[in-house]
């Protein structure tokens, strides 16, 4: 079969969004599979699912389903279900729970003219700071500053929509979602007990779990104050979030995680929110090659908070500059290139 050096507009966003290399996105594709890259469509979510009752905590929630499950379903590694293979975030509610007629924009921030703030969902000064971040993005046309300029972690609830690839692994004992970007790892400790022995919280926070025959049910604490995605609300050092998380089967073979999430934070919100977010599965970006690498920020980042709050990026001849592209300490050694496969051979 003939093969072309060329992907459509479409499929080349979302292999950038994978976290696919520059030098990768330039080999050779089979014209078809660029057409199902470019074709692709999200499976649309379900709506966000009532709460069978109101609950005072994020701990009543987890233990009143863990009651209605019987204590769980104990798996084997032959029963668990198998959420093997690539996934890419969909649809989520994040717009409508914050934005009044806010609808999902398909990209992972929360973009300029959006809707105006949902009031009375967020406590008054999370609120305030919510609404000058929106006067910031319509006026500036995005956020103009994002802590992950700073080479920081998404953080919970954020890593939910981190734009890249995620994988997932069951164990009996344990289940690790790996996502893409700074190669941030969950890991659900399955019928397990909060434990923090270094006495801090993490972008991540604790996760414990359990299986509710294909369901996995989540609390996780913890958790490092963040935000909910770019141009949303922040979140506080009191955040405790539940989730349930299943596989359902589309049309054509298409596979879809969906992730019913109550958000508990009394600090920065009235009353916990329940929102929905989704994952597709992607065997179009597997064919084409796109795997979960080794993320680096902190030795190849160039953007950093300039003095007038914005986002700015020093550039070839700074003297701040990093060149992610150059050599390691030993320059004057053959074989010390951090790009190999460009280098002049001496």
């Amino acid at each position: 079969m003939k093969i072309y050096r060329t992907l459509g507009a479409i499929a080349l966003g979302i292999v950038i969004a994978a976290g696919m290399s520059a030098p990768a996105m330039a080999q050779d594709v089979d014209p078809a599979l660029a057409a199902r890259l470019a074709e692709f469509k999200p499976m649309p979510p379900p709506p966000v699912e009532a709460l069978a009752k109101e609950f005072k905590s994020a701990e009543d929630h987890y233990q009143y389903l863990l009651q209605q499950a019987k204590g769980g379903t104990k798996h084997t590694a032959a029963t668990l279900p198998n959420w093997e293979g690539l996934w890419t975030p969909g649809p989520n509610t994040i717009a409508q729970t914050f934005l009044d007629g806010g609808k999902f924009s398909g990209t992972g921030t929360l973009r300029a003219g959006a809707g105006p703030v949902k009031k009375g969902v967020l406590t008054p000064p999370y609120e305030k700071q919510f609404m000058e971040r929106r006067a910031e993005v319509d006026k500036a046309g995005q956020q103009v500053f994002d802590r992950l300029t700073r080479c920081e972690f998404p953080a919970m609830p954020r890593w939910l929509w981190e734009p890249y690839g995620k994988e997932f692994s069951h164990s009996p004992k344990q289940t690790w979602m790996m996502n893409d970007f700074m190669n941030e790892t969950r890991r659900v400790y399955i019928n397990g007990k909060h434990v923090n022995v270094d006495g801090k919280h993490s972008a991540t926070g604790d996760s414990i779990g359990f299986w509710d025959k294909d369901k996995l049910i989540i609390w996780t604490k913890w958790i490092n104050p963040a935000d909910f995605t770019r141009g949303a609300p922040l979140t506080s050092n009191k955040i405790e979030m539940v989730e349930t998380w299943r596989q359902v089967q589309g049309a054509k073979g298409a596979r879809q995680l969906v992730t019913q999430v109550t958000i508990y934070d009394p600090i920065a919100l009235v009353k916990p929110v329940s929102l929905v977010y989704s994952h597709d599965y992607r065997p179009d970006l597997e064919e084409l090659g796109v795997r979960i690498r080794n993320w680096e920020c902190s030795n190849s980042s160039n953007s950093y908070l300039g003095p007038d709050g914005k986002t700015h990026v020093y550039l070839p001849g700074d003297p701040q500059y990093k060149d992610a592209l150059g050599t390691t300490d030993f320059p004057e050694l053959p074989g010390q290139s951090m790009d190999p496969f460009n280098e002049t051979a001496k």
